[in-house]
């Protein structure tokens, strides 16, 4: 499934690759338009969850030409996961994008039992949800991005020594901001959107209370947060949960004296539909020709 999803796709082409730790990933590549017809580096901007966003975000790649913006050239790399994983690719991804040691909180479960007491999943299913959920290792996936995948791109593409992204959405979000909060390089942006800060108690939390202040005599990461109308407002427990603890991470960041790295838009869609405007929203605010 996931190696024939970019025969769909304009200029993207398909690999796969293992990791020291074991796991074998899928990467997806989508080139800009005038690729081919320049020799010039461009910066790489990753994005979580392939196995699903690809289709979503990938054609965005356009932006680029478009007249009435200003998004900088740039080649997506999109990071799913590949041969029988990818059909299980939404409970596999909680192994790999949630932080270390963080907490199951209660209203997971209980949103877990709801999906399962309506039939939308079955006890097998929340069960292997969970297992996942039990020993998460966003640190090793943070590490196979940084010092496996990038330098293997950089082999192979036509890499800029700066100027690098990473993009997630929901789990996906949680770990842009755990990794932007870890100052991961070689990513000088982070877009999180709707980051699944669902624990009280999150292991983000603990990391911004290590954050350091501002220096005013460096370059600093840039954080780009949005949030969805419907999970902020609507009447899903886990969602308005989810906005709420974004909202703290806001203000304990603004106590650090860090807003000035951070940006953020609400967005006028659902937890489902928010994925690609989030994206949009990312790369409209924080991947900008410099005039």
């Amino acid at each position: 499934m996931s190696s024939m999803l970019h025969g769909c796709l304009t200029d993207t082409d398909y690999f796969e690759l293992t990791a020291l730790s074991g796991r074998r990933y899928g990467v997806w590549v989508t080139t800009p338009p005038g690729y081919a017809d320049t020799a010039d580096p461009l910066p790489l901007i990753y994005v979580l969850d392939g196995n699903f966003s690809v289709g979503l975000t990938a054609p965005l790649i356009v932006t680029q030409a478009d007249p009435y913006l200003k998004v900088a050239p740039y080649i997506q790399i999109s990071v799913g996961y590949a041969g029988e994983e990818a059909a299980d690719w939404e409970r596999i991804r909680n192994r790999d994008l949630v932080p270390p040691g963080e907490s199951v909180s209660e209203i997971m479960v209980s949103t877990l039992a709801a999906a399962r007491d309506t039939g939308a999943m079955s006890q097998e299913q929340m069960d292997a949800y969970l297992v996942e959920l039990a020993d998460t290792r966003a640190d090793i996936f943070l590490d196979f991005l940084t010092n496996e995948l990038h330098p293997h791109l950089q082999s192979r593409l036509r890499v800029s020594e700066s100027g690098h992204g990473l993009f997630g959405y929901s789990y996906g979000g949680l770990f842009a901001l755990y990794a932007w909060l870890r100052d991961a390089a070689p990513f000088s942006t982070f877009g999180a959107g709707s980051p699944g800060v669902i624990a009280t108690d999150s292991q983000i939390f603990n990391l911004i209370d290590a954050l350091p202040g501002r220096r005013t005599d460096s370059i600093a990461s840039r954080l780009h947060l949005t949030l969805n109308e419907a999970e902020l407002l609507g009447t899903i427990s886990i969602y308005r949960r989810l906005a709420q603890n974004v909202l703290t991470v806001v203000d304990r960041l603004q106590d650090k004296g860090r807003s000035l790295d951070v940006s953020s838009a609400l967005l006028r869609e659902t937890h489902v539909t928010g994925l690609q405007a989030s994206f949009l929203d990312y790369l409209k605010g924080c991947h900008s020709r410099q005039e």
